[in-house]
């Protein structure tokens, strides 16, 4: 019997409903709400392009400026709610993505649009993943997989509810006016689901999963690993960056370009607005599915499996130009779109652990979010040119396979203490 198996227990009593559950449902909510409208840009993207009649390029650098910024501030924001908690900084992040939907209504030139969408909405989003996650991880260890999964369902449910909640509100009342609704709808919704949120279980008397007893030298084992400045010295922290940097490359276009694409093939806006619903929809599988298998065969070969999904996709998306192919693309696409963002976070804890998990993730999510900036500026500006997403399409299908190259070759820190401490004696 091994050393670790002797040590003696700390009894706790079992809660009668584990508030982790809570935090859980809080976080899907604002999931829902948050990323669902954010990705709803593609469906405001025609409306915009014919009030001002802007290039392409030029309204696709918004999203992508504001892909760089939400992921660039959410190393800060993860790092406050790892120090502050969850509760206090997504009430702010409620109160900025409220105001940067609302004060869209009144845009009427570019530089407003970088200003309310780019800045003030993503500095609103930039919490979402990055705190929200982060307080997952900690709530929970062996169902972590799964309860991420679900949290990121609600990404899915926004995704499929919302592009088409906003497509009637537009085609009924105008862009402006959905875009009023939109922001005060969010900012009520996120302050008020926030309060529900909590750190982590150890500050409410209660152990990850509902436990009710530990290892009595282990007790800390959830707030483990190393800082965000240990985990940039490893091959592991920036292997992850530039995997995701690969999905979020790809991700970016297919949200931002997928309908303008399927329009521009002579399909109905109603039917290309459809395809993000799609998405979304097949992406809760994903994240459900893809989220419960990290739990049981490791969070590396479920990213494995997500990436041989994603490039089988983008080679069958060089081929659709009709309603039924670019349906089926929407399907299977959305199932490896879902399972990377369930993924994610998991990775993460497994490789660095938790005790700097809010920051961590939101370092990851900035190095990768530089895919989600070129990606779909680049493919608005090879459709100017070429009048075509060809180029485009080949360009994600090169990087999706430097991606699954990339997380195949995931090897774990082989000793998280000996390497934090070799680092701190190093002072780097």
């Amino acid at each position: 019997m091994s050393d670790m198996e002797n040590q003696p227990l700390t009894q706790l009593k079992r809660p009668r409903f584990f508030y982790g559950y809570v935090v859980v449902i809080a976080s899907f909510n604002i999931q829902v709400v948050t990323w669902g409208l954010f990705n709803t840009f593609g469906v405001f993207f025609n409306p915009l392009l014919n009030e001002f009649g802007w290039p392409r390029a030029v309204i696709s650098s918004a999203q992508s400026l504001g892909g760089v910024l939400h992921s660039f501030m959410a190393i800060i924001v993860g790092g406050l709610a790892d120090r502050f908690g969850p509760r206090v900084v997504m009430t702010g992040c409620g109160f900025f993505f409220g105001l940067g939907y609302f004060m869209m209504s009144q845009v009427n030139t570019i530089w407003q649009v970088y200003l309310f969408y780019s800045v003030i909405m993503a500095i609103g989003v930039s919490g979402v993943d990055a705190v929200l996650l982060s307080a997952i991880a900690r709530w929970f260890v062996k169902k972590r997989g799964m309860m991420t999964g679900i949290v990121k369902v609600g990404t899915g449910v926004g995704m499929l509810v919302l592009p088409l909640v906003i497509s009637w509100l537009i085609s009924g009342h105008g862009w402006r006016r959905a875009y009023v609704v939109v922001g005060i709808g969010a900012f009520v919704f996120i302050v008020s689901s926030a309060q529900f949120l909590r750190r982590d279980p150890h500050q409410m008397g209660l152990l990850p999963d509902g436990e009710q007893q530990v290892n009595a030298v282990n007790e800390d084992l959830a707030e483990s690993g190393l800082s965000l400045r240990e985990a940039t010295r490893t091959r592991q922290f920036w292997m992850v960056s530039a995997a995701l940097f690969a999905f979020f490359f790809c991700q970016a276009i297919v949200v931002v370009h997928i309908a303008p694409y399927a329009v521009d093939l002579g399909i109905s806006a109603a039917h290309a607005a459809g395809l993000i619903s799609i998405i979304g929809g097949a992406s809760i599988v994903g994240r459900i599915v893809m989220g419960s298998a990290s739990d049981r065969v490791g969070s590396k070969l479920a990213l494995v499996i997500c990436f041989a999904i994603l490039l089988a996709t983008l080679l069958w998306l060089q081929l659709a130009e009709e309603l039924w192919m670019l349906y089926l693309f929407a399907a299977v696409y959305g199932f490896a779109h879902g399972g990377f963002f369930a993924l994610v976070s998991p990775t993460v804890a497994d490789l660095f652990g938790t005790s700097s998990q809010g920051a961590i993730l939101g370092g990851v999510f900035f190095s990768g979010s530089i895919g989600l900036a070129i990606g779909p500026v680049l493919a608005g500006y090879i459709f100017d040119i070429t009048d075509s997403y060809r180029i485009a399409f080949l360009i994600m299908t090169a990087l999706s396979t430097v991606g699954l190259v990339l997380a195949a070759s995931l090897r774990p820190i082989k000793d998280m203490g000996v390497a934090s401490s070799f680092l701190t004696t190093l002072n780097i």
